[in-house]
């Protein structure tokens, strides 16, 4: 008998794989970064719709990798379901990328083919995820575990550098290219299509050095066959009854006790698996919930240099790279040291108290971020403030409600919004106006639920006033609102950055999004013919968040700018976010990986694809979760953060429980028991039959284990 030598050259066609999944990792974290904001700044979604569309499509991916796996192994091989499902997945970038250009019909069809895109993105990426890492396992030989444990270090890191690399470009793309005016979501869609273009092309470009395994059957559909086949026949029940310890003995009479043997212990990995989807529920609110928190958040860092808030998802990518060897070589071990046996599933267990202290510290952070934030009235109410140009202080009565006792000094920046009464939808007041002594009236219509400024002015005969209707939400992504109100004789142009504003004489101009900086020589003309210039204007300091109204008076024969904040700049920075983000991180290096290392070490080889299954449904159903709350509790941020870090503390006590009964399995004693068996009973046939059933399971398996 001649012994096969072990090949030791590493194969060429792994360059082609990893290079394939650090694009492919490029362009769906790159997309999912700005997805959130897409769907509130550009689609004009409120932030709970934006949350549940976003986890619905996390949830979505995490469903699809099932059915790439059924396709691979059952029929198409994995070759051929990669490159198949990277088109699929193309075309979706591509959609989605066309979606985001203005120019391309209205709302509705910006929505539809952002919907469209998103589904076949879910189903291109979700189907080659349980493909591409076992397709590159299967490069190797058998016996060359060293090379192939070498290639998912390798493989593992293309898919964080890939993911940081992603989180920090295409944040860029979206908010300092301009296109069409506004955010150039079309470049930061299209950026990543192209890089999922190259992937594909890069992986058909490897074809002629591939092994390639023909397609041998599922075994997570053999599991389910099996399964079934137990629940069925014991529903009819039979009179050997009494010799069935386990419900799934009943499958006896079709499949070998070596398959029903394996899928008890894959049974008992999965009821421990029912709590996990908590934990996830948590880990992804990082693109939604955390995301949406940072562009109320100051995210300056000097004078020149400030963070995009859909940036922040790149401290996780790095904070990976940076705790798994911490972990690995410093806190276990010294852990260890501690005399305290650090087991798989007391590490699950911590890694969901240090994500539900993530939550903690978001929820400490949101208190003191809705300080900045203007709440809309109530039904029957709505938010009024008073902008006084006229000469000398006035008081202002508001029909029978006396909102404002002090007097307003002129041009007195408003320290506050005040809550009218109205206990109607609509309702016409009586505006008292009284300056030394002379009182003039005017009468405006208010209706419930909106914000206003009241202008008041003068003229030779008493006092005036002008209702303006207030955008007190802050941007998408945290930059400025700005508006300017004209008391000058002439119309006014004014550029501030990309943002250009007309105002005609006594007019308000509309909000507009500019970008957060110093603003010391704002370009100012008087649209005649020619065009004549007018004293450059200093705004100062245009901050994160903030709404700002700039009111333009005529002194001296030219414009002066008057700044007033109507919404106040946000005053907590983003570091404080790293908390968060780091509390996190270390509750997913304790959790996922641990997980994972888990899964495998606890499942028969042929069953690993099967607790991969199960793992990843975890992931899909933890964005279920979310998505409920969003779009079906209605609380309040802080609050919401406060019951996910308190459903997951309890969620951790469950767990606890139930690992604390489980027991620890080592499946090679499988082998050894089975192979014992069948050299006993090698002539008996019923038995061989039994064994040649195990041998097509074995070589089913070789497709899914990695």
């Amino acid at each position: 008998m001649t012994r096969k030598l072990c090949g030791t050259n590493y194969p060429t066609s792994i360059c082609f794989i990893v290079v394939n999944e650090f694009c492919e990792r490029f362009s769906y974290y790159g997309m999912k970064a700005v997805l959130t904001l897409y769907f509130l700044t550009y689609l004009h979604w409120d932030k709970d719709l934006s949350t549940a569309i976003y986890h619905a499509f996390s949830s979505l991916c995490y469903f699809t990798p099932i059915l790439g796996a059924v396709i691979a192994d059952s029929w198409l091989g994995k070759y051929k379901t990669i490159i198949y499902l990277s088109i699929v997945y193309v075309i979706g970038h591509v959609v989605k990328s066309v979606g985001a250009i203005p120019t391309v019909g209205n709302t509705d069809v910006h929505i539809a083919l952002s919907m469209v895109g998103l589904i076949l993105i879910a189903l291109g990426t979700g189907g080659i995820k349980p493909c591409v890492a076992a397709f590159g396992g299967d490069q190797f030989d058998e016996c060359a575990v060293t090379e192939r444990q070498k290639f998912f270090s390798i493989f593992y890191m293309s898919i964080n550098a890939g993911s940081l690399l992603s989180t920090i470009v295409t944040p860029i793309l979206r908010s300092d290219v301009k296109c069409f005016g506004n955010d150039c979501y079309a470049l930061a869609f299209g950026v990543p299509a192209i890089l999922m273009i190259v992937a594909t092309v890069v992986f058909i470009a490897g074809s002629g050095l591939y092994k390639r395994n023909p397609p041998q059957g599922n075994v997570l559909l053999q599991v389910c066959n099996c399964i079934g086949f137990a629940i069925k026949n014991r529903s009819k029940g039979s009179k050997h009854a009494s010799s069935r310890e386990h419900w799934l003995d009943w499958a006896e009479d079709k499949y070998s006790k070596r398959l029903i043997q394996e899928i008890k212990m894959v049974l008992r990995v999965l009821v421990l698996f029912i709590p996990l989807p908590m934990f996830w529920a948590l880990f992804d609110q990082q693109g939604s919930r955390w995301t949406l928190q940072a562009t109320r958040m100051n995210m300056a860092f000097g004078d020149s240099v400030s963070i995009k808030p859909d940036q922040m998802q790149m401290l996780n990518a790095l904070l990976i790279l940076v705790f798994v060897p911490i972990f690995d070589l410093v806190i276990y071990p010294v852990v260890g040291f501690c005399r305290i046996k650090v087991t798989p599933l007391r590490k699950m267990a911590a890694g969901m108290i240090f994500a539900a202290l993530a939550f903690g510290a978001a929820t400490v952070v949101e208190v003191n971020v809705i300080e900045t934030v203007v709440n809309p009235a109530p039904a029957g109410k709505c938010l009024l403030q008073i902008y006084n140009v006229a000469p000398g202080d006035i008081n202002v009565k508001i029909g029978q409600y006396d909102l404002f006792p002090a007097s307003i000094t002129r041009l007195q920046d408003p320290p506050k919004y005040e809550t009218l009464q109205l206990e109607a939808a609509s309702k016409n007041l009586t505006i008292e106006i009284t300056s030394n002594g002379v009182t003039s009236e005017c009468e405006q219509t208010f209706e419930q639920m909106k914000a206003y400024s009241l202008i008041v002015d003068s003229d030779i005969i008493g006092f005036q006033c002008k209702l303006v209707e207030d955008n007190i939400q802050k941007t998408g992504d945290g930059n400025p609102y700005l508006r300017f109100l004209n008391k000058g004789p002439d119309p006014i142009g004014i550029s501030v950055g990309d943002a250009e504003f007309l105002v005609p004489s006594g007019f308000m101009s509309p909000n507009q999004s500019v970008e957060r900086g110093e603003y010391t020589d704002v370009t100012c003309t008087i649209p005649t013919t020619p065009p004549k210039p007018c004293p450059k204007l200093n705004l100062g300091l245009l901050d994160f968040g903030a709404s700002y109204t700039v009111i333009l008076m005529e002194e001296s024969g030219k414009p002066v700018p008057h700044k007033m904040e109507d919404v106040k700049a946000n005053n907590v920075h983003i570091a404080w976010q790293i908390p968060q983000y780091v509390l996190m991180t270390m509750g997913e290096v304790m959790f996922s990986i641990t997980g994972l290392e888990f899964s495998y070490s606890q499942a028969p080889a042929n069953m690993k694809s099967v607790l991969q299954a199960g793992w990843l449904l975890t992931v899909a159903f933890g964005n279920v979760i979310v998505l409920i709350v969003a779009e079906g509790a209605g609380l309040e941020q802080w609050i919401e953060f406060l019951l996910f870090a308190g459903l997951l503390l309890g969620v951790c006590i469950i767990f606890s429980i139930m690992a604390s009964f489980y027991t620890y399995v080592n499946p090679d004693e499988l082998d050894k028991i089975y192979l014992e068996d069948s050299g006993k009973e090698e002539d008996d046939q019923d038995n061989l039959k039994e064994k040649r059933e195990d041998i097509q399971l074995n070589k089913a398996g070789k497709s899914t284990k990695l």
